[in-house]
């Protein structure tokens, strides 16, 4: 358990119910209750993610421009608003 709430903590999450909707963890694994398996799945995901953030080469991305800036949000491409919410830890799909 204590490998799984470090790696949360390094993907930006301060805690199993924060991480719930990011992570697709149930009301139970919210509350910090997983069986040894899901666990361990969970690890192996995360440890997954940091390897290939690792390889990735980094770019250098602008910031998201706020409303109040010299560009308003509704301007903003919707690939950088999709990027700017999944670096926030939302889950965004396409309907």
């Amino acid at each position: 358990m204590n490998d799984l709430q470090e790696l949360l903590e390094r993907a930006g999450h301060s805690s199993f119910r924060e991480a719930r909707g990011p992570m697709g963890f149930t009301q139970r694994q919210a509350g910090g209750k997983f069986t040894r398996d899901e666990a361990q799945e969970f690890i192996d995901e995360l440890e997954d993610d940091e390897d290939r953030e690792a390889e990735a080469p980094q770019e250098a991305k602008p910031a998201l421009r706020l409303a109040h800036e010299d560009r308003p949000l509704r301007d903003t491409p919707t690939t950088d608003l999709v990027s700017e919410l999944q670096r926030r830890g939302w889950a965004v799909t396409r309907t």
